[in-house]
């Protein structure tokens, strides 16, 4: 193989392997639609937190001619009022559960609690994990292989939360943030049949 031709597979495979250290791609963590704000580089500095996302269902709103998208019915002051509370939470990747943490308050929509939210962190085979948080009603156990795409919990507002939502944090095996990216092909979207 000739100087060139080694120079030319470096420099394809040393940027796909920087790629790949950055970031994961997850399940679609909801079967209905969804809108994610994302955490950017430096607003957050914990793992868990730091370049995460946090994920809110929408709903069909209709009024005589017009129909679109929103969050919530009424004035959303009840968590009720919210497409997505109580709303199934899907397994991020086929992983195995490492840890649950249970916080018993329910916020009221505008009205945040202290404390940390209710959530499971999963581990993958590669030791990435992936942290899901504000659920409620967890339907896995620690030390659990989950497969991506089962439902684990449902949506919460629980913790340092405003409204029903899921927030994603990803780290690799250094604590350090890594990025978050949806496998498109799971996005059945069942609310758009």
């Amino acid at each position: 193989m000739n100087i060139k031709v080694k120079l030319l597979m470096l420099m394809i495979l040393i940027p796909f392997k920087s790629y790949a250290e950055k970031s994961i791609e997850i399940h679609a963590i909801h079967k209905e639609t969804f809108a994610c704000t994302e955490h950017w580089d430096g607003q957050f500095k914990y793992a868990g937190d730091a370049l995460g996302t946090d994920c809110v269902i929408g709903g069909w709103y209709e009024d005589d001619k017009r129909l679109f998208q929103r969050s919530f019915i009424n004035n959303g002051f009840e968590n009720e009022d919210w497409f997505g509370f109580k709303k199934n939470v899907l397994a991020p990747c086929d992983c195995t559960v490492k840890k649950i943490h249970l916080n018993p308050i329910t916020n009221q929509p505008g009205v945040m609690n202290p404390g940390r939210a209710s959530s499971i962190t999963f581990k993958t085979k590669d030791g990435l994990s992936v942290l899901l948080a504000h659920v409620r009603e967890i339907d896995v156990k620690e030390g659990e292989l989950v497969k991506r795409g089962a439902v684990v919990a449902k949506v919460g507002n629980n913790g340092y939360s405003r409204n029903p939502h899921i927030h994603i944090g990803a780290w690799n095996k250094e604590g350090k943030p890594i990025q978050i990216q949806f496998d498109q092909s799971t996005l059945a979207l069942l609310d758009r049949e």
